[in-house]
């Protein structure tokens, strides 16, 4: 598989930590600290964003 195959996966993941990231930012979280969610979604790229998005968002922003 060509290394140019790639890279359109590598943006996505980015794209979706980066999104992650930024959610966690403004939002309230459940069970780990806000930190530790950035980690979680950061290594275990997309499934760590996924549960963050499903299990620990509490879905409330900061900023309300």
């Amino acid at each position: 598989m060509p290394v140019a195959a790639l890279v359109p996966l590598a943006v996505v993941g980015l794209a979706f930590v980066g999104f992650c990231w930024y959610d966690l930012s403004r939002s309230r979280v459940k069970y780990l600290p806000k930190w530790l969610w950035a980690i979680v979604c950061l290594v275990s790229i997309p499934l760590g964003g996924i549960i963050y998005l499903v299990v620990g968002r509490d879905g409330v922003t900061d900023r309300e």
